[in-house]
């Protein structure tokens, strides 16, 4: 859990924070850039640092966005994958938030699992 952690946030350190989507441009109708080289989300980067694409999923990615979830603020209202996805995506997406807060909670995160592990 830790490594998915980390090299999540080496994906949003490298690429950068996008905020309202998983990636911007999903459907490629201005960009020719690969998707795992796009400024994403942290659910995407989640995904993209178990999978190597920021839309396929793996039941790690899924366990790591839950873990994160109940980190966050209050915790997601809902324990579904969705609502968890849905408050990470919330919590990254707040006016503001910025590359480096967001790279400093996974790093965090992976710091945490280390310890509870």
């Amino acid at each position: 859990m830790a490594g998915v952690f980390r090299a999540a946030a080496r994906v949003l350190a490298s690429n950068g924070l996008y905020q309202g989507d998983y990636v911007p441009d999903v459907r490629d109708k201005e960009m020719c850039v690969p998707h795992f080289l796009r400024p994403m989300s942290i659910v995407a980067a989640l995904k993209c640092a178990s999978t190597g694409d920021p839309h396929r999923t793996t039941t790690l990615a899924d366990r790591a966005v839950g873990v994160l979830a109940l980190r966050l603020d209050d915790g997601p209202a809902f324990g579904d994958i969705f609502s968890l996805e849905a408050h990470v995506d919330a919590w990254g997406d707040l006016p503001g938030r910025t590359t480096e807060s967001a790279v400093a909670v996974l790093y965090a995160a992976a710091d945490a699992s280390e310890v509870s592990a």
